[in-house]
């Protein structure tokens, strides 16, 4: 019953937030083009629900600049002003709204992260994949980047043992806040995450 309603609250919450964030939309999309060369939307595929692949989508928030070598820059090299902005008021995040009601993902859940990641967690950190992913989370509102990958799949897992619609409200509620405060974006030192190559739970076959 639960998960027929946190579906319902899935399509009704997507369809709400295009509605009424139709005209951030539109600006947003236009300061894109403004500052980076087409395509507008960053297209990636993630794990889903039981890990199966989807394809996830956010505003462009980095330019595709190369070394010499023909190597991607870093992240922090390559995020435009306007991709700070988009980044620090969460709204290269809008059209994940559009992934929510392809079913693809939930406005609440763990985040969505790379297939390469799967090989690499525990068995432990692997349950995170027991819901849909999310646009927010309990790692959101409880640290978000500032977090180890360590902390968060613990805040996944818990999220997955304790979920309910009140707790959903909750972490929307606890959401529109933190966006607010626009506080917890990177780590020091990098533009979002470094990397997940592994816990040393993993390489000692532990937990």
């Amino acid at each position: 019953m639960q998960r027929s309603c946190k579906r319902c609250l899935d399509i009704l919450g997507a369809v709400v937030g295009l509605a009424l964030c139709s005209p951030l939309l539109v600006a947003t999309s236009l300061a894109v083009l403004v500052s980076l060369a087409p395509p507008l939307l960053f297209r990636q595929k993630r794990a889903g629900l039981h890990g199966r692949k989807f394809v996830l989508y956010k505003f462009r928030t980095m330019t595709d600049d190369r070394n010499p070598l023909g190597h991607l820059l870093r992240d922090q090299e390559r995020l435009t002003a306007i991709g700070r902005v988009l980044r620090k008021t969460s709204l290269d995040e809008l059209p994940q709204l559009w992934n929510v009601l392809k079913g693809d993902m939930s406005l609440v859940g763990p985040r969505p992260l790379l297939p390469e990641y799967l090989p690499r967690y525990t068995a432990f950190q692997r349950r995170r994949h027991e819901v849909k992913p999310g646009i927010t989370g309990w790692v959101q509102v409880n640290g978000r980047n500032t977090l180890t990958w360590e902390q968060k799949f613990e805040l996944d897992v818990w999220y997955v043992d304790h979920w309910s619609i009140a707790l959903d409200l909750e972490i929307l509620w606890l959401t529109m806040l933190q966006v607010l405060q626009r506080e917890g974006i990177s780590q020091a030192g990098h533009a979002t995450m470094p990397e997940f190559v592994g816990s040393s739970a993993l390489k000692t076959g532990t937990k």
